[in-house]
């Protein structure tokens, strides 16, 4: 199998997408978020704010690649929902959880606000004409909210009338780094840019050097690091403890993508160092594939396997490839897309499972849930066929 390959690379959005559509639509409103392996629907009631944009950002891929209308309507359908049931009119800001499109979980989180940004931004580039103005008002949103000029990041929480928590995180500051690089793409303020090296910077040098380079997820309020926060936790899909072996390459993806608008002598070689780290420390060789997270010290935590951490860190090795000219990335990225292929890609019914034990078997029948929506994986194939 060429993975390399642009037919290679289309084909398998198409599967994935094949997944999908059109049974994730709901006539009611909005996409449905929780699947079976053979697609079956076990949750129609539950919708996150994350997976709805996630939708909405992976349609607006497809309609970019393929430009069939059908995609284009899907993404209005998807941002009908965001803004008459997840956008909250009492506070602004845009609900957490939904239940049979019901606001169950008020909270604000700029988790989710930067998929709100995100998913604004790639809708303007398709030719939405309103997302401008939402994108706007959801950066000034994020402003007025969480943004901390001091620190020169966003905090990261806050109830239904906007009592920002404590904690600090660098999650919600990745995803709004990414989240800010499209929107430069699609505006081309230069605003939105500065804002997402300044983040890039304060994480992957500033604190990652009180690391040995490597980032933690878990801050207190003064931005030091808080390594008892949600220790033990291993369902904690959002806020997980450990050094995440994912974000250490989605980062390191970020700071390529970055390069592709301006120009910093740290972007490549602190992706590289982010990477090699990661899968030095992650890579099973026993059964294959990244673990999930190690400890500060390197020892191992958590060793399921999960789906977006295989579909960040291969685009993160062709993106390094190509950015630095070495084999050891390509030889890295089909090792990880041989692992997925045989043990995340389901061949029998389309897009990838979502989380595997250490030796590659599944817990359950589930394949989408959690805010899944196989957005990690299509994004990866569409990165990479950029820079191809």
């Amino acid at each position: 199998m060429n993975f390399k390959s642009k037919t290679f690379l289309i084909s398998h959005i198409k599967d994935i997408m094949q997944f999908y559509e059109p049974r994730c639509v709901d006539p009611a409103g909005g996409f449905y978020h929780c699947y079976m392996n053979n697609g079956e629907v076990y949750d129609a009631k539950t919708r996150t704010l994350v997976a709805s944009c996630r939708f909405i950002i992976n349609y607006c891929h497809v309609y970019k690649l393929f430009g069939e209308d059908i995609y284009y309507q899907r993404i209005i359908h998807g941002l009908d929902f965001l803004r008459q049931r997840h956008f909250n009119p009492d506070n602004k800001g845009y609900t957490w959880r939904l239940s049979e499109h019901h606001r169950a979980d008020n909270a604000n989180h700029c988790y989710g606000l930067a998929f709100v940004l995100l998913a604004y931004a790639r809708a303007w580039q398709c030719g939405v004409p309103e997302a401008e103005r939402w994108m706007e008002e959801t950066w000034q949103l994020m402003e007025q909210r969480f943004w901390l000029p001091l620190e020169s990041k966003y905090a990261n929480e806050a109830d239904e009338y906007w009592n920002v928590s404590d904690y600090r995180g660098q999650n919600d500051n990745m995803h709004a780094c990414e989240a800010l690089i499209a929107c430069f793409e699609a505006s081309h303020d230069d605003k939105y840019l500065h804002r997402a090296i300044l983040i890039a910077e304060g994480i992957t040098v500033v604190l990652a050097d009180k690391l040995n380079g490597q980032i933690w997820e878990h801050y207190h309020r003064d931005w030091s690091l808080d390594f008892d926060y949600a220790r033990g936790e291993k369902e904690n899909n959002i806020r997980p403890w450990g050094v995440q072996t994912g974000h250490q390459t989605e980062w390191a993806k970020l700071l390529l993508i970055l390069s592709r608008h301006s120009e910093r002598d740290w972007y490549l070689p602190r992706a590289e160092a982010l990477f090699k780290t990661a899968v030095e420390k992650g890579w099973d060789s026993r059964f294959g594939g990244l673990i999930y997270g190690y400890g500060p010290d390197g020892g191992i935590y958590d060793t399921d396997k999960y789906f977006w951490v295989q579909a960040e860190s291969i685009a993160a090795a062709a993106l390094l490839a190509k950015r630095s000219g070495h084999d050891y990335y390509w030889q890295w990225y089909d090792r990880l897309w041989g692992y997925a292929w045989d043990h995340f890609v389901d061949h029998e019914y389309g897009a990838w499972f979502r989380v595997l034990r250490e030796d590659n078997s599944h817990y359950d029948q589930r394949k989408s849930y959690n805010n899944k929506a196989d957005y990690h994986t299509l994004g990866a194939c569409v990165e990479v066929l950029q820079d191809l």
